[in-house]
């Protein structure tokens, strides 16, 4: 069952969700209802998901392997054939190689930073961040909101309208201690920055922006909003009590069987869970699945909340500074290939994958020569990013690297490129993304349409 407070709401007890009234979800609610920009006419997409592959994944050691190589530059890996002639994955990734006829890829991505924060920021935003990066420097552009507040802004609400707009399941990205500026909605107001859902294989769904004191019910919950409610009518000075549009969805996600049933990883079958894998990026996937099912225009999927880990700390998401081809070999490898497989497969079975683009990319990618730790660094360079459904056209592979993945042979392209397609896909045109306030970035990159 679910559990708020001690009392049990009817979800299984393993998909645990603590909740009360989120700072994230109070802000500014209502004055954006009043500005949202109106829906698109014409889109292929209703929704999209984004696997963001946090301290960015290693090219060569994924989906632009270099057989030909000296060692130190190609790593040990083999490589597989893919259903496009001539296109290789490693070896690592045999279900997503037996895919690609729905996937496109993309191999020449370039940023303009090696700092996490700053290049994280520029791939989930299409644009510099403003401000400083962690260094100290200034940030390139102007602030910017996330690629997944402009979406739930842009598009019409879910159709439950008890769910947000706009999902990340994941902690906050951080690097260090210091939390990201891209991740959120800048500009537009924190009304539409991301609620946040996290997946522990240990404990299940909780959100934890959402908590309250184990002794506060929905039905005590329900109780205080009907007296701010009465106090507001009964007095004008009492209106600033009223609770605003955005912390009553909020609360309405506390008692709507509909919305609460999205969160519901037990309504799954086993079989379904079990080839999603059961590890934590894997059901974080099957939530995004959920979410999309259920209306939700934009769903970001973290596979680690931070980077620049010490050798033997713990996950540093991709960040494979250290053991990169133990820790590719053991864990990155086989999840992201058997969790993206089984959400593309999924969708595409359900009907989903034709109205739901699916993106797996990272800040970057990793330096094509092996360091003397087994690990490679930081490469704004050259890297890769997966696509999938929502008009995208499978089998493409667009751009092509030189002999090392090291630099662009041709086509080099952008996160704002790579945003600007997603916002066309869903029916963003370049006037709405204007009317919202922001100067248009990036191309389309039409050789994957």
């Amino acid at each position: 069952m679910l559990l708020i407070g001690d009392r049990a709401a009817p979800l299984h007890r393993r998909a645990v969700l603590q909740a009360g009234a989120a700072t994230a979800l109070g802000l500014s609610w209502a004055d954006l209802l009043r500005a949202r920009a109106s829906g698109p006419t014409t889109a292929r997409a209703r929704s999209v998901i984004l696997l963001w592959l946090w301290g960015g994944p290693s090219q060569l050691d994924t989906f632009d392997p270099k057989p030909d190589a000296p060692l130190e530059f190609r790593g040990p890996f083999g490589t597989i054939p893919t259903r496009v002639p001539g296109v290789r994955f490693t070896e690592l990734f045999p279900q997503l190689a037996r895919l690609t006829d729905a996937l496109a890829l993309v191999r020449t991505l370039v940023t303009p930073s090696n700092d996490h924060g700053i290049a994280g920021t520029v791939g989930l935003t299409g644009s510099g961040a403003g401000g400083t990066g962690l260094d100290g420097k200034p940030l390139p552009g102007s602030p910017r909101p996330a690629l997944g507040s402009v979406v739930a802004k842009a598009l019409k609400a879910s159709r439950d309208r008890d769910l947000h707009p706009f999902f990340v399941v994941g902690g906050k990205l951080h690097q260090g201690k210091k939390t990201i500026v891209g991740e959120g909605a800048g500009p537009l107001g924190a009304g539409w920055d991301p609620f946040r859902m996290e997946y522990d294989p240990a404990t299940g769904t909780k959100i934890p922006a959402l908590q309250l004191p184990k002794d506060l019910t929905p039905e005590r919950l329900a109780d205080r909003q009907a007296l701010l409610a009465a106090l507001a009518r009964a007095d004008a000075r009492a209106a600033d009590l009223k609770l605003d549009e955005h912390r009553s969805r909020a609360l309405a996600m506390l008692t709507s069987p509909t919305a609460a049933a999205a969160f519901d990883l037990s309504r799954e079958k086993p079989a379904t869970a079990d080839r999603y894998g059961r590890t934590r990026f894997g059901q974080s996937c099957l939530l995004a699945r959920r979410l999309v099912e259920a209306g939700v225009p934009f769903v970001q999927v973290n596979w680690s909340d931070h980077v620049e880990a010490e050798e033997d700390s713990g996950d540093g998401g991709w960040d494979h500074h250290y053991r990169n081809f133990q820790l590719l070999q053991d864990r990155h490898g086989p999840w992201l290939d058997q969790s993206f497989a089984a959400l593309v497969t999924d969708l595409r079975d359900r009907g989903l994958l034709d109205t739901t683009l699916v993106v797996a990319v990272g800040e970057f990618g990793r330096e094509p020569k092996v360091n003397d730790k087994a690990g490679r660094e930081h490469w704004p360079g050259c890297y890769c990013a997966l696509l999938a459904g929502g008009g995208v056209k499978g089998g493409r592979v667009v751009g092509t690297s030189d002999a090392k993945a090291a630099r662009p042979a041709d086509t080099p392209l952008t996160p704002a490129d790579l945003n600007a397609t997603v916002l066309q896909q869903v029916g963003l045109t370049s006037e709405q993304v204007t009317g919202l306030g922001l100067t248009p970035a990036g191309r389309v990159v039409s050789e994957l349409l």
